[in-house]
């Protein structure tokens, strides 16, 4: 967000001169560049052992080294500061053309650092983003990862410089958007692509800004390489700019934020937007095959083009913060409570890589773990530390320069990341492919024709063969029977000889006769059992089909059952309705039972009063008969009260006419003038009353 007096997009009159840790050329030729790394601690050379290197073997394991840049940018003082710091100086003094910075102790006395970049409260944020983020983002399109971060005390100006939007006034856009419209130009739509995350980590959890309901992603890590990625993120491929802008938006719109004493909108999660950049490495790949050229030629020759992939992350880090200044209370508190540890655990991987420690916390939080590469890895890294002028704030200024002095201590080993573009290659082997299957079945049906022929001649043998085979066996056959019937023949000649000569052989024979007979009729039980095993099996289907009648027949009374057993539900609920309502109807009854006794119980008194002011009317007692009639239109009144809400005016009018009406307008023709003004005054007000 953007610091509460924001920034005047003013040109920079100094040098606008942009050191490079690497240059392109140098970037492009890394693979077989055999440069010495600078010395480092064992943890810094694992860490480098464990990023990733080359892919595919499209390049060595030589990499770049180039220590971590780093800028300082001054935020002008805002509306509070202007008044609060009135009578005091700034704490900082800038001296950009050297490079270099001034922290007041106290009025006598300084401290100077030097950075690779000093950016005054006047830099615009083109100028920022030239000498911060540009020099990074050309890396990344050649093929490196690269890191652009923003550190410093809570209203600094750190979302601003990164993620401002810019719609309304174009000079005040922020890195974010700057770098994605440098990349976009670069690249070609036809083979080249760009991919975006946007995540934020909130209280130790990685949540997905682009999906809110993705709201605890796992980090995970690959063994071989140490190489560290959110599988769960959601990747969101961006073709032109303004789909960019509103995917920013939409991730400032779910990201954590709230209101404190040092910002009205203070970021309370970091903010991370991870640029996944493919592009395709022109003049590398080899020349289409020829026709003509046979299999063994296309294994040797046929190379795969190479792809080089780099990642850029930007990343938003929340403020770091004092309690007693901040005003943080309730979970406000806890998020500034995870903000500082996670900024803690950062500071001593800083700490320990600038100092060559043996070793780096680096699993001491998951800030720590996604910026693994940043720091003492792979990628090129730039850092812009954000500082306020004002003196109450000296203390935590101080803390954010010495972060980005020790930060500047740290050593990268720039790696480009290439890998062969097998897409394209099977692309090129599909081509190939489809002129082999077009070979291939015109040689198949070549094939199949003469297959074709050849089975129609071998069947037309087969069949001549078949038929000698035939004629042969039939003349076998004959030949046998001409045999068996002269045996037959013969046989019994002999036989007939015998039965004449000797008798006793005769028996012998009749006896062999009989062995032959039993022989004989043991192939009768063998063909009646066979008869009877179908009769078996008849009998079985029939039973079977029987029984697949009896179980669907089951089967509809169980449906038939079922549906009763419904309308017999149905009929008691039915019958509890009906007797429910025949309660309500008795209870009705009673009632109107009770009402009808009251009314005759009220009828009884109207008709003894008008009897008794008969007779007072009879006797003559004018005044007596006027103070009753006053007490019975008294009563006539209450009981008009008390049975208004029932609507029973009309059936009180009836009573009246029925019982003592009559004897009321009796009074107007008496002779009394007093009684015949108050007989007319009671009728009145009995209109009035809607008696009548």
């Amino acid at each position: 967000m953007a610091a509460s007096g924001g920034y005047r997009n003013g040109t920079h009159k100094g040098n606008m001169k942009v050191d490079r840790l690497v240059s392109l050329s140098s970037a492009t030729k890394s693979s077989s560049l055999k440069s010495k790394p600078s010395p480092a601690s064992p943890a810094s050379s694992g860490l480098r052992r464990n990023s990733t290197g080359s892919v595919g073997g499209a390049k060595d394991d030589a990499g770049v080294p180039g220590r971590v840049r780093v800028a300082v940018r001054l935020r002008p003082r805002n509306a509070e500061e202007s008044v609060a710091d009135a009578d005091f100086a700034d704490c900082v003094e800038l001296q950009p053309e050297l490079k270099r910075l001034k922290l007041r102790k106290n009025n006598w006395d300084t401290d100077t650092y030097e950075f690779d970049e000093v950016l005054t409260e006047f830099a615009s944020q083109k100028r920022v983003y030239e000498v911060v983020a540009k020099p990074v983002v050309e890396s990344v399109l050649d093929g490196y990862n690269g890191t652009v971060m923003a550190y410093g005390q809570t209203g600094t100006g750190k979302t601003y410089t990164l993620g401002r939007l810019g719609e309304e006034d174009t000079a005040a856009r922020g890195i974010m958007v700057r770098a994605l419209e440098d990349i976009l130009a670069e690249i070609s739509p036809e083979t080249d692509s760009v991919s975006v995350s946007y995540l934020q980590l909130y209280m130790e959890t990685i949540q997905d800004l682009l999906d809110p309901t993705n709201d605890n992603i796992s980090i995970m890590e690959d063994p071989k390489t140490g190489d560290v990625s959110l599988p769960g993120a959601t990747l969101v491929e961006i073709r032109d700019q303004r789909s960019f802008v509103e995917l920013l938006r939409l991730g400032e719109a779910h990201r954590f934020a709230a209101n404190t004493k040092l910002n009205t909108e203070s970021s309370r999660s970091h903010a991370m937007l991870m640029v996944h950049v493919k592009r395709s490495v022109k003049g590398r790949d080899s020349v289409l095959l020829s026709e003509n050229c046979n299999s063994s030629h296309m294994v040797k020759t046929f190379k795969p083009p190479v792809v080089r992939k780099g990642k850029l992350v930007v990343v938003d880090l929340a403020g770091s913060e004092r309690i007693d200044k901040s005003g943080s209370e309730g979970h406000t508190l806890e998020e500034a409570k995870s903000i500082n540890l996670s900024l803690s655990a950062l500071g001593k991987c800083i700490n320990a890589l600038a100092e060559n420690s043996a070793h780096v916390p680096v699993r001491d939080s998951k800030l720590t773990r996604l910026l693994r590469d940043s720091f003492g890895g792979t990628a090129r890294t730039s850092l812009v530390v954000t500082i306020g002028p004002s003196p109450r704030h000296r203390g935590e200024t101080s803390s954010t320069i010495m972060f980005g002095q020790r930060a500047m201590k740290v050593e990268n080993m720039l790696k480009i990341k290439e890998e062969f573009d097998y897409k394209s290659l099977s692309r090129r082997l599909e081509i190939q492919l489809d002129k082999l299957i077009v070979e291939h079945e015109r040689q198949q049906k070549a094939f199949e024709d003469e297959v074709e022929r050849i089975t129609v001649e071998a069947q037309n043998r087969i069949s001549e063969t078949e038929r000698n085979y035939a004629d042969a066996l039939e003349k076998e056959r004959l030949k046998y029977q001409e045999d068996y019937m002269q045996s037959i023949k013969k046989l019994e000649e002999q036989w007939v000889m015998n039965q004449r000569k000797h008798g006793s052989e005769r028996t012998t024979f009749e006896l062999k006769d009989d062995n032959f007979d039993k022989a004989l009729n043991r192939v009768v039980p063998v063909a009646s059992a066979a008869e009877e095993i179908s009769e078996l099996k008849k009998l079985l289907q029939n039973e079977a089909s029987l029984r697949t009648a009896t179980e669907e027949e089951v089967n509809n009374l169980k449906s038939q059952v079922v549906q009763w057993k419904r309308i017999e539900a149905a009929g008691n609920s039915e019958i509890l309705k009906l007797r429910k309502m025949l309660e309500d109807e008795a209870h009705q009854k009673e009632k109107l039972e009770e009402e009808i006794a009251i009314l005759q119980s009220q009828l009884l008194q109207l008709s003894f009063e008008a009897d008794e002011t008969r007779r007072q009317l009879d006797r003559g007692e004018s005044g007596k008969v006027l103070g009753n009639l006053d007490s019975f239109v008294s009563q006539i009144r209450h009981s008009q009260l008390s049975d208004s809400g029932n609507g029973d005016k009309a059936s009180i009018a009836k009573l009246f006419e029925q019982v003592g009406l009559q004897k009321i307008l009796s009074l107007l023709e008496a002779e009394d003038a007093d009684v015949r003004i108050h007989a007319v005054k009671v009728v009145a007000n009995l209109a009035a009353e809607g008696a009548f």
